[in-house]
Formats: C-alpha cells, structure tokens, sequence
C-alpha cells in the first residue's frame, strides 16, 4: 500500500507538456512562424523585398478597390512592354500572364493589412496552417510520433522555408489546399474533398500539374480508381481551357513570352506557343524530349537531394511519391531558364505536398522501419535542411549575418540596413499617396499601394483614360545598387539602364533632383533640382561611369 505522501499514479506516469504531439507541434508551428515573421518583416522593412511583393500588393490592393487583377507593375513586365515598346497601363489584367484566381479567398485577409507588409504575413500564416494540416493527415495514417516528424519535415524543407522567406507568391497557398483535400478524402468528406481540388486547380494555370500527379497515384488504388480518374480529366481540361481559352482573352503572354521563354527547345517559337503545342512537341520529338529532361544530371541529382533530405529520404524509395510528383518535376526538368531546379525560388514548393503524402504512404506500410536509431538519423536530416537553408541566405533575409559575397566582399551590417531602410523613409514621405511614382526594385513594394507605379528606367505610364503621362516622382536607390554591383551582374546591368534613363531627364530639363540621401535620390518632374541634391547626383554619376557608359 502507498502511502499518503506518494503522488498518485495517474500523476506519475502523466507525460510532460511538451511530450504529447499536439503540443509538439503547436510548439513547431509557433516557432517557424515567429522565425519566419522576423525575417520577412525585416527584410521588407529594410528595403530587400523585390518586385513581385509590389507585384502581387498592388493586385491586391487593386482588387479591394474593385478593379480585380489590373496591375501596373504586371504591365510592366508584358510582352506589349518587353517586345512592344509600349508603356505600362493601370488597367492591365495580370491573368493575361498568370491565371491565379484563387488569390481572392484571401482577399478580406488582405483587407485587413492593406500593405505589402500585410503579404509577409499572410504567406507565413498559410504555412503554418498547412503544416497542421498536414500533421492531422499524417495522424489518420500513421502513429502520432510519426506524424510529428512528417510534419517538422515540412517546417524543415527547403523548399518551403527558402520561398516563404521571399517575395509573396501565389503557390504559398497550395500545401494548405493540397493536405485539406487530402484529409477530406482520408475522412470521407466528398463536399470538401471536390471544391478544396478546384480551389487548388485555381491557384495558377500549372498547378492542374500537380492535381494530375495525384490523379496518376489514386488511378492505381483500386478504392480510389474513379477519384484519380476524375482528377485526371478535370485537371487536364482545366490547363487546356484556362490556357488556351481564357488567359489569351486578357493578353497574349503566355504564348508570346512564357511558354517560348521557358519551353522554346521543345520547338520554335510558333511551335510552342500553347500548352498543346508542349505536349505535342513531347509526342513527336523523344529523342529531344529526354535529351532535355536529363541534360542537367548533376544539378538535378543536387535538386532532388534537396527536396528528400527533410524526409530522410524516404520519399526517394515511395514509388507513390514518385509517381505524384513526376507531372510538376517534369515541367521543372524541361524548363530552360537557370532557376529552374533552384530550391529557393517558389516553384520548388509545388513538389512538397507529393513528397510529404509518399512519405506517408510509405510509413504506413513500413511502420517497423520507424526505430530510434532511424529517428535520431531523420532528425539530423531536417537538422540539416534547415542548416543548408540558412547558409544559402534565401533572398538575403540573412545577409546582416551571412555576407553576400565572399571573393569580392559583399557585406552590408544590420545597423547599415536600418541606416540606409531610414534615408530611404525619409524620402518617400515626400511623395503623395496617390501620386504617379517610378523607383527602383526594391522601393517598388513600399510604393505599390497605388493606381500607378512603375519600375525605373520606365518614367511614364498609361491612365484609366488611356493617355500617356510622366510620372511625378522617380526614386532611385543607387547605393543599394552599387553596394551589390561590384559581385554581381544583375546590379550593373540595373545602372547601365537607370543612370543614363535619369541622366538623359535631368538633362532635358523634364526632371530635377530634388533630395539625395546615402545614395537614394528623389527625382521630381517639372521642378528645379536642389544645387546639393544635385552635386551629389552627379558624383555619383561619374563613379559609376565606367560601368553605364
């Protein structure tokens, strides 16, 4: 008999807090998003969000205003701008180049926020939300203490920390669709199950890629037959109707640009000018089609590493893992541009929720695998995704700590990004809300919240009356620039495009330059130019006149 003082036993053997899984992954999901928030606040608030953050704000931003979709600075990046000459236009419809209507459910999320700042958190919040998500799935199939490393997985990739941490993207919303509908299938939930498929066929035109791989998957489970079917044939229409049928009736992107930028070795430009014209050039071209799926060996071998190290690699020897991510693997296979296998840029998370569900099915039929020895073994490897994540400085969230560039040295210190985030602040104070505005990449999300904004060295734009007009204010940030030029290319490409573009409006009288602060100068059509702002402009002028000139 125990006696009084001993604790009872129910109170000896109850577990620890942080023993049970829920609570681990609460505490998970907190973690990655307070982790997650910080950097990308920081790194909107010290001017390194880029373009597609003012991209998608604006959108957004145009959206509430009723004006669904129109975007200036999507304009900006057209054909009819690019290839044309033309100007930007405000009223440009970005699913011309993007069909992503999907974007909306989360627009009286947006409303809230209002600003590009708004985006960072609501991208960090449909994370977190799918990695719980995913956890319940994970917990239908398999036991708790398994699900629990399926979902640290997911927290741990690469591939989901490296695009969260940089500019908005509308597939930040896809593992959130993908595990929901996933779960409503495991549960039964049909009148989830069908309309959280069609949410996620809406998040881009090639998303219907990955609704297909797992079409490909539940077509070979006899329970499932029917389901994979359907998958299948909805998301095939819905790529060839919305490509070839809706996006041309806003702009002709897509079969101008897009598909012969990023496909044009599957045939000439005409030739691939339509996602029919791939799959045929795939059909009658073999030979060529596999020349270009393995002429990276290497990089693709490094790719793949990258996607399965967070798994331990089990999703590597799923051939249900296999089979669901081969539709949007290929596309990444066949695309010709550099950044195409990067783990950093967003496409890479399109591949996450068929790794993560092969992994489960894997552990189903492999529950006796799970020993502590492999455990500790999957615990170096997530340890080791979030380590190689970190030292790769996604989009230079981490650059106060990790320079940029070694061989030449490239290293700006935290004090000297809030110094510089303050200059900049300072000038933007002075340019109306509603004011047309061009600026430089990095300003471009902090001006974005407007009708009419351009990127430099474009001073002009068109109106909701279809007239041309200047912009009445350019703010450019040169020291930001000429920080990074010394390294890398991109950054002296930049000035050989704005410093004459400037150049040429102050000369001509159109333009003055009105402030000028660390680098950063305010340019203002019709007035006179500040004798200071001016002298500091043509200093700067003349030490990168080896680089523009």
């Amino acid at each position: 008999m125990s006696s009084a003082s001993d604790p009872a036993p129910a109170a000896r053997h109850r577990p620890s807090f942080w023993a049970q899984p829920g609570h681990q992954v609460w505490g998970m999901a907190l973690v990655v998003a307070l982790v997650l928030l910080l950097g990308g606040l920081h790194r909107y608030y010290t001017f390194y969000a880029t373009y597609d953050q003012g991209i998608f704000n604006q959108v957004y931003w145009n959206s509430l205003h009723g004006r669904f979709f129109q975007s200036s600075l999507s304009s900006g990046v057209s054909v009819a701008v690019r290839m044309d000459g033309d100007v930007p236009s405000v009223f440009y419809h970005r699913l011309g180049q993007h069909f992503t209507p999907a974007l909306m459910f989360w627009l009286p999320v947006y409303g809230l926020f209002r600003s590009a700042a708004g985006l960072v958190v609501l991208q960090v919040a449909q994370i977190t939300a799918a990695g719980w998500v995913l956890y319940l799935l994970a917990q239908h199939y398999l036991s708790p203490q398994i699900a629990v490393l399926i979902t640290a997985s997911f927290y741990g990739a690469n591939a989901v920390l490296g695009p969260t941490l940089g500019n908005f993207h509308d597939s930040s919303q896809l593992p959130l669709l993908v595990f929901g509908w996933l779960l409503a299938l495991a549960k039964g939930r049909w009148f989830w199950f069908w309309p959280l498929v069609v949410g996620t066929l809406m998040v881009r035109e090639d998303t219907g890629l990955v609704v297909f791989g797992f079409g490909l998957y539940f077509f070979t489970q006899k329970r499932y037959r029917w389901v994979g079917l359907g998958l299948m044939i909805l998301s095939f229409a819905y790529v060839v109707t919305v490509t070839n049928v809706l996006m041309p009736l806003f702009s002709d992107d897509l079969s101008r640009r897009f598909l012969p930028g990023y496909f044009g070795e599957l045939g000439t430009d005409e030739e691939v000018g339509s996602t029919l014209d791939i799959l045929r050039g795939m059909l009658t071209n073999p030979i060529q089609f596999l020349a270009l799926v393995f002429r990276r060996p290497l990089r693709t071998v490094q790719y793949l590493v990258g996607q399965f190290l967070p798994l331990a690699f089990v999703s590597a020897v799923s051939p249900a893992a296999w089979l669901m991510v081969f539709p949007p693997l290929l596309k990444r296979l066949l695309q010709q541009k550099g950044d195409a296998l990067a783990i950093n840029i967003r496409y890479a998370i399109t591949l996450v929720p068929a790794l993560m569900y092969g992994a489960i099915l894997w552990w189903k039929s492999h529950r006796e695998r799970f020993t502590p020895r492999f455990r500790r073994f999957w615990q170096i490897c997530i340890g080791l995704s979030i380590f190689f994540t970190v030292i790769s400085n996604p989009w230079r969230t981490f650059s106060f700590v990790i320079p940029d560039s070694v061989q030449p040295w490239v290293y700006v210190s935290w004090g000297q990004m809030w110094s510089h985030a303050g200059h900049i602040r300072s000038l933007l104070a002075e340019i109306p809300g509603d004011a047309p505005v061009a600026a430089t990449t990095e300003i471009i999300p902090h001006l974005s919240s407007r009708r009419m904004v351009v990127r430099l060295p474009m001073l002009a734009v068109r109106n909701d009356e279809r007239q041309v007009v200047p912009v009445a204010y350019a703010v450019a940030d040169l020291g930001y620039i000429t920080t990074y030029q010394v390294a890398f290319r991109d950054a002296r490409e930049r000035i050989k495009e704005i410093v004459p573009a400037l150049d040429e409006a102050l000369r001509s009288g159109d333009y003055g330059v009105i402030r000028a602060e660390d680098g950063v100068f305010l340019f203002h059509y019709g007035q006179a130019s500040n004798p200071l702002a001016l002298q500091d402009w043509l200093q700067r002028q003349e030490s990168l006149r080896p680089i523009w000139q």
